[in-house]
């Protein structure tokens, strides 16, 4: 009984990703989960045949995606433990202070700035960003009026937002097919020195001055750096990332081992961890981030 159910279930988690204890308290596909998923399509007014097919799959995911913080664990009794979000299902990051979007004070890509995507998809490359604004919210305000997105943000303070499910496809590195294969993150930076003063004023405390950093063989003026919180957030997020979802511990170098400080010979085979003048000439950030440094440090974490 119901071994036709179970079959096709098996294969459709494998395929699209969802997870039993989606439709309650369940940790196997099997003849009582069956029963929990024709209940739910009843309550929603749907096929009641207990196989979770594409119909399925996206109303379910859509009704977690929106109210995803209901899903975190309970805080009183897991109070160390945070999350990411991928193809509706948590998974752990080893920093104390992550936001989800529909968590209180969340901040959420607006719709119509990313390409809507439910299932999982290939991810092999996370590009990091500087936002030249002043607070991570901020940036949102910009990118929201840009229509464009991206799927991480790391405030002044080294508060992680996540703003979507990292299923959906964000509009952050400049190219379709980038796009479709990568994750991104923007770290709140202003940049310029002149806005020295207005973190010193508002209490985060000056920010470090990058001086001698060279991008497309050429050296930038100083610029503002980030603040060491910023970085271990960043080195956390990277860390689960790549446990994830994949993306490997690597970085773009030339033969010698050095990191290429520019855009890699082909971009349609970039992978692991990249800045966004990898990919492209006309960016120059992040100048002057020990990308290979900070992943030898997650290695030996």
């Amino acid at each position: 009984m119901f071994s036709r159910e179970i079959n096709y279930n098996q294969a459709s988690s494998a395929s699209m990703g969802w997870k039993p204890n989606w439709f309650g308290d369940f940790d196997e596909i099997d003849e009582n989960l069956i029963e929990a998923i024709k209940k739910w399509q009843k309550d929603h007014f749907l096929t009641q045949d207990g196989l979770v097919g594409p119909t399925t799959f996206r109303r379910v995911f859509t009704e977690r995606e929106s109210n995803i913080d209901l899903y975190l664990p309970d805080r009183f009794t897991c109070k160390e433990t945070n999350h990411i979000v991928y193809n509706g299902n948590l998974y752990e990051i080893d920093w104390p202070h992550v936001t989800l979007w529909s968590e209180e004070n969340g901040l959420e890509a607006k719709k119509g700035t990313y390409k809507p995507n439910i299932g999982k998809r290939d991810i092999d490359f996370f590009v990091n960003h500087w936002d030249v604004c002043l607070n991570s919210a901020s940036c949102l305000r910009v990118v929201n009026n840009r229509g464009i997105s991206v799927q991480f943000l790391i405030d002044n303070d080294g508060r992680i937002f996540q703003t979507m499910d990292m299923s959906h496809i964000a509009w952050h590195a400049g190219g379709r097919g980038w796009n479709a294969r990568s994750v991104g993150v923007e770290i709140s930076n202003a940049y310029y020195p002149k806005y020295q003063s207005w973190y010193e004023k508002n209490g985060f405390g000056p920010r470090p001055l990058v001086e001698g950093a060279r991008v497309h063989n050429r050296t930038l003026k100083p610029f503002l750096g980030f603040y060491p919180v910023q970085m271990e957030a960043l080195k956390a997020l990277w860390k689960a990332i790549n446990t994830s979802i994949g993306v490997p511990l690597t970085t773009p170098c030339h033969k010698n081992g050095k990191v290429i400080k520019g855009v890699v010979p082909d971009t349609r085979e970039v992978y692991g961890f990249v800045n966004h003048y990898h990919l492209t000439r006309k960016k120059i950030d992040c100048a002057g981030l020990d990308i290979k440094g900070m992943l030898a440090d997650i290695k030996g974490m």
